[in-house]
């Protein structure tokens, strides 16, 4: 399916005419449902990713099998690290799995070189997804690398609450450790503490943030 250049613009106001033009001649539309994958670690990329509507998780994935959440695509946004293996010819090293029924505008691996020497306002947004995707995974790192466990569990809870602007989160116990790459046991063991601390409640399948940790 292609996606038109009045709709483009509208999702795009960045980008000039020239570019506009371009993507709805070779930019095709993919529809998604939550859960499916969109990218897997080894694949050998053939398109630039951009989230048009829904929402994206990209993880890395351990040598064992597991995962661990680096950052969302929000509409608007593309895989930066999809670009960057398909500047540099890679397989991917990374996942993607939508959280929501989504739509996905595809892009040519042949288009997205050519177009950062001819469109300014392409490479402007390329070199922006490069930027906020880094400053993100650093966040995650500093996360890992300087905090506990449950501090790790309440910076992620506040992330999730931020990115589906409200805080109550619809997570499994089991989804959570997934992401924070650790154990269902680890995870409940946590929320239960913050619960008693007033920090959240705990329902079936969802969490209530009802103030800040001090």
């Amino acid at each position: 399916m292609r996606i038109s250049a009045e709709q483009l613009k509208g999702k795009f106001p960045d980008f000039d005419n020239e570019l506009i033009k371009d993507i709805s001649e070779v930019g095709v539309v993919r529809e998604v449902e939550s859960g499916d994958p969109i990218l897997k670690t080894g694949q050998s990329l053939t398109y630039a990713i951009v989230v048009i509507r829904g929402a994206v998780k990209i993880y890395r994935e351990g040598d064992e099998g597991g995962e661990f959440l680096l950052y969302y695509l929000d509409p608007g946004q593309a895989c930066s690290m999809s670009l960057s293996c398909m500047r540099f010819q890679e397989e991917s090293q990374i996942m993607g799995v939508a959280v929501e029924d989504s739509e996905l505008l595809l892009i040519p691996i042949e288009k997205v070189s050519e177009w950062m020497r001819i469109h300014r306002s392409w490479q402007e947004y390329v070199i922006n997804s490069y930027r906020n995707r880094f400053e993100e995974v650093l966040t995650v790192l500093d996360s890992v690398a300087f905090r506990s466990m449950d501090e790790r569990l309440e910076f992620y809870l506040k992330r999730e609450a931020t990115h589906n602007k409200s805080n109550k989160l619809h997570l499994s116990h089991q989804a959570i450790a997934n992401d924070l790459n650790t154990s269902r046991e680890v995870v409940s063991r946590l929320l239960k503490k913050m619960e008693q601390r007033g920090w959240l409640t705990l329902n079936r399948n969802q969490i209530d943030l009802l103030q800040t940790e001090s």
